[in-house]
């Protein structure tokens, strides 16, 4: 993996923070779920989607490598998906 392309994917992230996301994240053995949340914050590694829902939020965290290959799928409101190639 280059570290230009992470960089890259953090910079196209960056743009976003506070605005609402929806995620798909794949966990392993056929464990996925999607959540819809805010954008919290984006660093060096990682990004954080704060996901509130009835009584409770929690916070998420993923790397760039993620999204890199594909086990966290990202959309915004306006449906651009965020992924390694298209991005």
């Amino acid at each position: 993996m280059s570290k230009d392309v992470l960089c890259e994917i953090r910079k196209k992230l960056e743009p976003h923070v506070g605005e609402r996301i929806r995620l798909k994240a794949n966990r392993g053995r056929r464990k996925t779920y999607e959540k819809e949340g805010i954008l919290e914050s984006t660093y060096p590694s990682i990004f954080v989607v704060r996901i509130d829902e009835q009584n409770y939020f929690q916070r998420l965290s993923f790397s760039y490598a993620d999204v890199l290959t594909e086990t966290v799928e990202l959309s915004f409101k306006e449906e651009k998906k965020l992924h390694s190639v298209g991005m």
